[in-house]
């Protein structure tokens, strides 16, 4: 029992050695960037939100003409 518990011990210290060496590959974006995309990631959710809204509020009325 102990030696299948030293293989998992072992898997999993490689495996978080993996992780640590690939977050040093990853290219992190600057603050521009982050405020561009985060904007544009905002704008989108209120627009789809807002769309979605209005559709539904659409539907409901029709419905409430049937």
């Amino acid at each position: 029992m102990c030696y299948f518990g030293g293989i998992i011990l072992k898997k999993i210290k490689s495996f978080f050695k993996g992780v640590k060496k690939e977050t040093k590959t990853i290219r992190w974006p600057n603050g521009k960037s982050l405020v561009k995309y985060s904007s544009v990631t905002i704008i989108l959710l209120v627009f789809f939100g807002l769309f979605f809204y209005g559709l539904d509020a659409l539907f409901a009325f029709i419905r409430g003409l049937l």
